[in-house]
């Protein structure tokens, strides 16, 4: 997937910002996305374009969901420090400890954004990996694609959670506040749509989820 800086005066990215390749498949559902989400129709931007390979639909939303909290977090990296945010924490009942089951085996703790930092850095790694997301029109996806995107998302709700829960009173003076909750419900009805987060997952925002999904 190749890479390019996107930043403004006020709009800081974490880090450069992933596109699909020109003319493959994942920049012709690109097109679609953003020309649904144009509508502001989010629960319609959501659903799986008639006659479209759900794997293929979900590889360009993940690399979309994926710059879109880039985007959101690099707002705040420097309101969300090592001595603000010692733990990546969404509240007083949740906190999470970072593991990648390959050079760190065993959970272990650290601050809210040096674990986003871990996050994205592996989100990315599974992102360049043609055998996980291939490039290639056609090429097929491997068997456990769908559960690799599901990590990935339920790793992606917790930069969300966190944000909300400690960071959202500096968000309001940003006035990123109506981006934040637009960029939420987008990803809320996503994952909602495609079932790719566990409820138990969801409970630091469940009420808001809640009123997302208007259950």
């Amino acid at each position: 997937m190749s890479l390019f800086g996107l930043g403004s005066r006020n709009q800081k990215t974490f880090r450069p910002k992933k596109s699909a390749p020109s003319g493959s498949k994942g920049a012709q559902l690109q097109k679609h996305i953003d020309a649904t989400l144009g509508s502001g129709n989010l629960r319609e931007a959501v659903r799986l374009p008639p006659g479209e390979d759900p794997n293929e639909w979900l590889a360009v939303n993940t690399v979309d969901f994926f710059n879109q909290v880039n985007i959101l977090f690099g707002t705040l990296t420097e309101f969300c420090t090592a001595s603000t945010c010692p733990t990546m924490s969404a509240g007083p009942k949740y906190e999470y400890r970072w593991a990648d089951g390959v050079s760190i085996k065993k959970p272990i703790e650290v601050s809210a954004p040096k674990y986003v930092e871990y996050l994205m850095d592996w989100i990315e790694s599974q992102l360049d990996d043609e055998s996980i997301f291939p490039q290639k029109l056609g090429a097929p996806f491997p068997n456990n694609f769908q559960d690799v995107v599901k990590t990935i998302f339920k790793r992606l709700f917790r930069v969300y959670a966190h944000i909300y829960h400690s960071h959202f009173q500096k968000i309001v003076s940003l006035k990123e506040e109506a981006h934040l909750n637009t960029c939420f419900k987008h990803f809320v009805l996503f994952t909602w749509e495609f079932r790719l987060i566990d409820k138990g997952e969801l409970a630091p925002l469940y009420d808001l989820v809640e009123s997302i999904l208007q259950l």
